[in-house]
């Protein structure tokens, strides 16, 4: 501010009124009782080169700013609006009505307000900036970048436009080039509590979660009441499976901010992994008391009731997947959304996949069930499952782009297909198989396996995210199993993790780099799977790989796994070759082969 006052001091000396007028205005805007600027004002008005446009009076505006100042934001607007008609180059009075507008929601009208006022002044660049917010709100990502940075580049130490950047650079995923922008902001205010919380978001998004904890926790250190930054440190505590430190964390932050829906939601996941289901579903009745269009708390409530087998009403909950900030799948256009009463004899249902390879191997059993009542299905999947896909009995059209509108009667997301059929426990689709390996590779790797070895398929960790936290268990859990006599561990494992292998003390057979190398996804580990006796798995795609195949197949889970796999039952209803092994509790992967290990005795001893 006295860098500014002093700068608009010289301006005044060298005859330059506008630039000195812009000043002292934008002064007052946030220092609206700044004596040293109203008087810079009133020199301005009985200099003799005289203001170069004309003002309200002084005691018009101080009243107009009292008014901003007191919240009454509506009476600013309607005053501000009178002004600018009568003094239409008043700049404090455009910028003024841009501030009120944009806290009463009005966006779009903001948005012209503030595009006004870099028009009056180009030089300003906490318009530019406040212009560049509003764009972003508009989601005119590109407009704002570019006003942002050209608030920068008028103040090159404008930590709040470098912070507002790293924003809209992180809601159109640019997480790298946001991260540089809030250091940047850093650099210049190091201690801005809402800078380091929204570093530590955006590096958590980058799946970074002890350098986002750090950000947060300083966040915290330099401002104790900041609930956002303890909701956010509770989010990455629990991605690091530290549920007890998380849930201090929300609870630390519902003490500073009571109605804040956002934390009941992750309070209620907490319980949730905690198995305490009643708990969970409390809180997310509490965060939709104030906020009941909360779709992060609607989704959320899903998890309760599928895990504990009520699919009907969970499968309803589930479909606010598409709402959710981080949305798991685009929504069927209105026009094109089908209810259960429509016909579907002789209809083009589009359907198109959403989230993992596991997801889509597992729920792609129902595209049949829509040829079944007539439909004809076009599935839009990535091209590297259509191999695998078109082993399905039924004559599904697979294709890896959009069809034109004309060319649709119906589209839904493929893990909507579940709710659409109106699902229960009893009506699972759940024939023992419902894809099938290429035969020429089943005979390919049947010659390069062993004959007279009791084959067993291995994989033990998924991909690196949160996703799988508490899922993955080291490969050296396979020790005791692999001093069988006569067992040969096959490794079906690929990616993260993978590097495990040269460190156990045991052999595991793995394959040469051609091992589905090509541009058809899970071909080879579908041919070796029909090739082994029996595949034990970690929660991955290859469980439910195995399980669609037919393949016999035992899965390790962590204490209380995904809904899918539901609660205290050793068999699952998606999968009949399928069983179940889970953690007494959290974190005990030895009971769990210990219980493996006894069975495959009992297998062994039976196979004679």
């Amino acid at each position: 501010m006295d860098q500014a006052l002093l700068q608009a001091k010289s301006y005044l000396k060298k005859g330059e009124i506008v630039e000195a007028q812009n000043l002292y205005e934008a002064v007052l805007q946030k220092f609206p009782k700044n004596k040293r600027a109203w008087e810079g004002l009133s020199a301005l008005s009985k200099n003799t080169l005289s203001a170069p446009y004309p003002s309200p009076p002084q005691e018009n505006l101080k009243h107009l700013m009292n008014l901003y100042n007191q919240g009454q934001l509506a009476m600013v607007v309607q005053q501000a609006q009178g002004f600018a008609q009568q003094y239409p180059r008043a700049f404090i009075v455009w910028n003024l009505l841009g501030a009120a507008l944009k806290g009463l929601g009005r966006i779009n009208d903001a948005t012209e307000a503030f595009s006004r006022v870099t028009q009056l002044n180009p030089n300003y660049a906490e318009g530019f900036n406040n212009l560049g917010v509003m764009l972003q709100d508009q989601g005119k990502a590109e407009e704002a970048i570019h006003a942002l940075n050209k608030a920068i580049s008028i103040n090159p130490k404008f930590a709040e436009a470098y912070n507002n950047l790293g924003n809209t650079l992180r809601d159109q995923n640019k997480l790298d080039e946001a991260v540089e922008a809030y250091n940047r902001s850093l650099v210049i205010k190091p201690d801005n509590a809402d800078t380091l919380n929204n570093l530590g978001a955006t590096l958590k998004d980058k799946d970074n979660l002890e350098e986002a904890i750090y950000a947060f926790k300083r966040a915290i250190s330099i401002m104790p009441n900041n609930a956002e930054a303890f909701n956010n440190l509770g989010v990455s505590l629990k991605d690091q499976d530290k549920l007890v430190e998380a849930l201090e964390a929300f609870r630390a932050s519902l003490s500073i901010k009571p109605d804040y829906a956002e934390a009941y939601t992750n309070l209620g996941v907490i319980f949730r992994e905690q198995g305490k289901f009643e708990d969970a579903i409390n809180n997310y009745q509490i965060a939709l008391s104030f906020k009941p269009d909360h779709a992060e708390a609607l989704y959320n409530m899903s998890f309760p009731y599928l895990i504990q087998g009520n699919l009907v009403d969970g499968l309803k909950f589930w479909e606010w997947r598409i709402k959710i900030k981080k949305r798991l799948a685009t929504p069927a256009r209105a026009k094109f959304i089908w209810t259960r009463d429509k016909i579907l004899k002789g209809s083009q249902f589009f359907v198109y996949e959403e989230q993992g390879l596991g997801d889509i191997i597992q729920f792609c059993r129902y595209l049949p069930l829509l040829e079944q009542k007539g439909a004809i299905v076009n599935f839009k999947v990535t091209p590297k499952l259509h191999a695998l896909l078109q082993t399905m009995k039924s004559k599904v059209h697979l294709t890896a782009s959009f069809p034109n509108e004309n060319e649709i009667d119906i589209e839904a997301p493929l893990m909507s297909l579940p709710h659409l059929f109106n699902t229960e426990l009893e009506t699972i689709p759940s024939a023992k198989s419902y894809l099938a390996a290429d035969p020429d590779k089943v005979s390919k790797w049947s010659n390069r396996l062993s004959k007279d070895r009791y084959k067993i398929g291995i994989c033990w960790q998924g991909s690196k995210t949160n996703i799988d936290v508490g899922r993955s268990f080291p490969l050296s859990h396979f020790r005791g199993i692999s001093k069988l006599s006569d067992v040969e561990l096959i490794s079906l494992h690929k990616g993260d993790g993978e590097d495990q292998i040269r460190d156990v003390d045991f052999d595991v057979t793995t394959f040469r780099a051609d091992f589905d190398d090509g541009e058809d996804a899970f071909v080879d580990t579908a041919a070796v799977m029909i090739n082994c006796d029996l595949i034990i798995t970690s929660d991955t795609a290859i469980a439910h790989l195995a399980g669609a195949l037919g393949c016999q197949t035992w899965v390790a889970l962590k204490h209380i796994p995904d809904w899918r796999w539901m609660l205290d039952r050793s068999d699952s209803p998606w999968y009949p070759t399928m069983t179940l092994f889970r953690q007494k509790t959290p974190g005990d992967w030895a009971c769990v082969f210990d219980a493996i290990n006894k069975n495959l005795r009992i297998l062994l001893d039976q196979r004679g």
